[in-house]
């Protein structure tokens, strides 16, 4: 902003040169006349004041390396005398701004110079943005003050109006330079001036604030290695008197890690590799990260049960029957057990327990739907060795580092859940459950189902190495037990390294002695009743597994039977119910309500699914077991031209190709079956399997669609306790599936008794259990028109009038 300028006066005065110094408008400085420039000039002017004509005025010009500035400073001699160390001196005010002209005479040794004022006028009021950049400049000084202490500067700063005063008060501030208070003192102009002051403090207080945080962080990085060094010296002393007091030498903690090395009973190996770590220890400093590494590992190493190992139980008849006393059914994992104890006690008693540096190790891999008890059954397994036993959960691990374990540079790092499970176990020979392996994913972390295949090989974990341990750990001797629900989940390269055992899932005889001796017990004690008080009749617990629950497990029967007795109990407990109270199967609607799962058989005929033409029964396995699964058919009306076949139910690719061979062998051989199967070129086919939201696949299921198009196009319905399962060729042929024994224990619960299969799968039906096979008739087939011949009921209506 440009001011209004006042004429200017011209002056002739002596100057009073002011070297590496600059003295601003209202300032008034002390000046030591023992310089001569200075004395001169101040004698010159008191020679040249007139009587009464007002004080001596000097010039007061910046001399900066001999060079004199072209603006200097109108002073008045205030008083002359003595400064405080008794040297003499001159007290001067600064009054205005003088612009130098030419040089000229006068009295004294002093130089004399023409100039001529200074003098700037501000419009009144003061604009806006004015009166903001003096607010600002007050409150940067009043700042800058208050952090010296200067409180009584501060009410002066701030009572101080003019624009050009206030810019000038800045030549008190210590930290300009020189040449920062000559441009203050050139610059004629006060706002501008006013501006380049309060940059000047603002830069000045910037700097500051990170002096004081560097000096801050200093003294903050020296108490606390003071404090440390402090705490250091009188943990020692404590260490000294606690060794002097229990009669201990002297010794630092690598002396301790040295000493616990040597007296641990470590393989050789792994001394050495110990022994190395010490002497890294023994050369670090205390302050060295490496430090703290190298203690973490030697921790880890020693607190291994490196030569821990339990006494196997070769009691192979004790051992058989703990197994048979914890669980019911489960024939062939119980044989599996009993297998490899037979083995091992024969190994041992003729001296062949280690051959090639290996044992022989077992990895069994479980399989099968949820509630079978494959986790429970490797406490089990344990109880029955006499081993210890430790669970390893693998679901959702991701990060290959879950089982390896992380390498020592990393912050944070920790040996692989492996090696933590026989840091758990306290010995080299415990039963390690690796529960759920077939939910182990992988993503950019690793994948942890590779670093699993040495693990469970027991050609190769015999030398085992963790990324954190970093040396061998040997793992032949320990008995793997992997579970999983679904078979196809796991890699072949790692199930080919277990041996496979399914667990296919229970009878209802077997869930009823599980209830009774199992589930019954635990959930009496979980709902507060005392063994007598509530019975529950074989009847009753039958009725339970048959039409409460539904599964090939025993999960939704313990809960069904929780959820009795808590009724019991609460009813006992509202006045309702007298104990002991034995519940019949009539009394289980009116405690947890109507059955949920009633047999195709037990329903009205005009109820059931198969009630009309174009209804099968099939049998499919999925991730919970074994189950029933309805196919239905249904022609199109020829009139809409909907021609083709439609397939709905969420269908994998191949069972829309078993649904497209089941179609094209009744149309290339409707004539020898008798089916009008000529009209199926106009009119759409419809083909929908229930249960929609559950996806389905697999090429099982296409003797059932073909029986499905069958009955539709005969009028014949199909037999309600016939179910089937294979897979059909182009020429009728039924091919062999799997999942046989799941299958047929599904048909048993859903109440079928009659069950086609394919002959080629006869074999099958020795793992099925007697009982089931002695309640089923099983009709091993090999064509699809015997098929046809066993599910087809008789036509209750002629076959034209059936497909018309």
């Amino acid at each position: 902003m440009a001011s209004d300028s006042k004429p200017s006066v011209p002056l002739t005065l002596p100057v009073l040169p002011l070297d590496d110094e600059v003295v601003l408008p209202g300032m008034v400085v002390p000046l030591d006349l023992s310089d001569n420039d200075v004395r001169a000039a101040v004698e010159a002017a008191q020679a040249a004041a007139r009587p009464g004509g007002g004080k001596p005025r000097v010039l007061l010009v910046p001399r900066v390396d001999g060079t004199y500035a072209g603006t200097g400073v109108l002073g008045t001699v205030e008083q002359v005398g003595r400064l405080s160390d008794g040297d003499p001196g001159a007290l001067i005010r600064g009054l205005g701004r003088v612009r130098i002209g030419a040089g000229t005479t006068g009295p004294g040794a002093a130089l004399w110079v023409e100039g001529s004022t200074v003098e700037e006028t501000l419009p009144e009021p003061l604009p806006g943005q004015v009166t903001d950049l003096i607010k600002e400049y007050k409150a940067l000084a009043t700042s800058w003050l208050k952090k010296r202490g200067a409180w009584q500067v501060v009410d002066r700063v701030q009572q101080i109006d003019g624009v050009g005063a206030l810019a000038d008060n800045s030549g008190y501030s210590p930290f300009l330079t020189v040449e920062q208070k000559v441009a203050l003192l050139e610059t004629a102009d006060p706002v501008a001036r006013l501006k380049l002051a309060t940059a000047q403090l603002r830069e000045h207080l910037a700097e500051q604030d990170v002096a004081e945080t560097i000096a801050k962080d200093v003294q903050e990085g020296v108490d606390k290695q003071q404090r440390e060094f402090l705490l250091r010296r009188q943990l020692e002393a404590v260490r000294k008197e606690l060794r002097d007091l229990n009669g201990e030498a002297e010794g630092d903690e690598s002396d301790d890690y040295r000493a616990r090395v040597e007296a641990a009973d470590l393989p050789e190996k792994v001394r050495e590799a110990a022994l190395k770590e010490v002497e890294k220890l023994e050369r670090s400093s205390d302050q060295s990260p490496e430090g703290s590494w190298i203690r973490t590992w030697l921790d880890t190493v020693l607190e291994l049960p490196w030569n821990e190992r339990t006494e196997d139980r070769y009691d192979i008849r004790g051992a058989r029957a703990v197994l048979d006393a914890e669980h019911a059914g489960l024939d062939d994992v119980k044989e599996r057990i009993t297998e490899y104890l037979a083995v091992r006690k024969r190994r041992a008693e003729r001296g062949l327990g280690v051959v090639g540096g290996r044992r022989g190790g077992a990895v069994l891999a479980l399989v099968g739907p949820p509630g079978v008890g494959k986790t429970s059954l490797g406490e089990s397994v344990a109880h029955a060795m006499g081993r210890e036993f430790v669970r390893v959960a693998l679901g959702g691990v991701r990060d290959e580092a879950e089982i390896r374990g992380h390498r020592r540079t990393y912050v944070g790092a920790l040996p692989g859940r492996i090696v933590r499970a026989i840091k758990e176990a306290g010995s080299m020979n415990p039963v390690v459950l690796l529960d759920e392996i077939d939910k182990v994913g992988s993503d950019f972390r690793g994948d942890p189902a590779a670093a699993l295949l040495e693990v469970l090989d027991p050609a190769q974990n015999h030398t085992f190495r963790d990324h954190y341990l970093e040396v061998e750990l040997d793992l032949s001797d320990v008995v793997f037990l992997a579970t999983a629900n679904v078979l196809e989940a796991i890699p072949e390269a790692l199930l080919d390294r277990m041996e496979l055992v399914r667990l296919d899932g229970y009878t209802e005889d077997e869930k009823v002695v599980i209830a009774r001796d199992h589930l019954l017990p635990r959930q009496l004690e979980r709902a507060g009743l005392e063994p007598g008080e509530v019975v529950l009749e074989d009847a009753s617990l039958r009725r339970l597994a048959g039409e409460y629950t539904r599964e090939a497990g025993v999960r939704t029967l313990e809960r069904a039977l929780s959820r009795l007795l808590r009724k019991v109990a609460a009813q006992h407990e509202l006045g309702d119910r007298e104990l002991p109270f034995a519940v019949g199967p009539d009394d289980l609607r009116e405690l947890i309500g109507r059955p949920h799962h009633v047999p195709e058989s037990a329903q009205d005929p005009a109820e059931r699914r198969t009630a009309v033409p174009g209804v099968a029964t099939g049998l499919a396995v999925t991730g919970a077991g074994g189950d029933v699964l309805f196919v239905e058919a249904s022609l199109a009306d020829p009139e809409t031209g909907a021609a083709g076949l439609t397939l709905t139910g969420q269908l994998g690719d191949v069972m829309k190709e078993s649904a497209q061979i089941a179609l094209s062998f009744l149309r290339s051989h409707g004539a020898e079956l008798e089916l009008p199967v000529t009209g199926l070129k106009d009119r759409g086919v419809h083909i929908h399997f229930p249960a929609g939201a559950v996806p389905k696949d697999g090429p099982s299921a296409g003797v059932t669609m073909t029986t499905a198009l069958a009955s539709l196009l005969s009028g014949r319905l199909v037999r309600t306790d016939v179910a089937m399962t294979g897979e059909v060729s182009l020429t009728g042929r039924v091919l062999p599936i799997g999942g046989v024994k799941q299958k047929l224990l599904a048909a048993h619960r859903a109440g079928i008794t009659t069950v086609v299969i394919p002959k080629r799968n006869e074999a099958d039906l020795d793992d099925v259990p007697a009982e089931i096979l002695e309640k089923l008739e099983v009709h091993p087939v090999t064509d699809v028109r015997q098929v046809l011949e066993i599910a087809l009921a008789p036509a209750a209506v002629p076959v034209g009038v059936a497909a018309a």
